[in-house]
């Protein structure tokens, strides 16, 4: 569990820095006259980077510890990634506020994991 959840972390890693240079880079016109859009596309990349890094730990805690909690709040985490940055990156590229409600569950995935992660 611990090289696949390593694994999953460095894709996420990448990807959440793919995504903010994208942002910043290839986006600034598009977002020049849509600053609300372009602080929920760089919400998204924060919560992105730092559940990233906290699948980090989360390899690093399965390799100390035996508990199915561990492993349990990666896949929190990255379902959290998926649900309240994905949420964030489509609205913030459509701008269909709909897309808005979703992030609350990915939010919701963060903080079980880690609940799971502190059990």
């Amino acid at each position: 569990m611990e090289a696949t959840i390593t694994v999953i972390a460095a894709i996420s890693g990448f990807l959440a820095v793919a995504l903010g240079a994208f942002g910043a880079h290839s986006l600034s016109a598009y977002f020049k006259d849509k600053p609300n859009l372009e602080a929920n596309f760089k919400t998204g990349v924060q919560y992105h980077f730092y559940h990233g890094l906290a699948l980090l730990g989360v390899a690093w805690a399965s390799g100390r510890w035996s508990s199915a909690l561990i492993p349990l709040a990666g896949w929190l985490f990255l379902l959290g990634i998926v649900l309240f940055s994905g949420s964030l990156y489509l609205l913030s590229l459509t701008g269909k506020r709909w897309l808005g409600a979703i992030a609350p569950f990915g939010g919701l995935a963060f903080l079980a994991g880690w609940v799971c992660l502190a059990l």
